[in-house]
């Protein structure tokens, strides 16, 4: 069994309001970025699991994500990266 450290990106899907998401892209435009389009503000989970390999560190952790990490009905999530930890 080897040591992983995955990182989660989980932000609010597509579709579905961000209003945190929309008071950054609002102030980014009132300092004069106003080549901003959309922004979505999400959170960053690292998890560290023990796993036979990177693939079942990756595919446990995704399970974690779809039974408490991100809510099924409003988020999506990215297993970002999978490194030895």
């Amino acid at each position: 069994m080897t040591r992983f450290r995955c990182a989660v990106h989980i932000v609010p899907r597509r579709g579905i309001l961000d209003p945190q998401g929309k008071a950054v892209a609002d102030a980014l435009h009132s300092l004069g970025f106003a080549d901003v389009g959309e922004v979505r503000v999400g959170r960053y989970v690292v998890v560290d699991v023990t796993a036979d390999s990177e693939d079942a560190a990756r595919a446990r952790v995704g399970a974690m994500c779809e039974k408490l990490l991100a809510n099924p009905v409003t988020e999506d999530f990215e297993i970002a990266g999978v490194t030895k930890a």
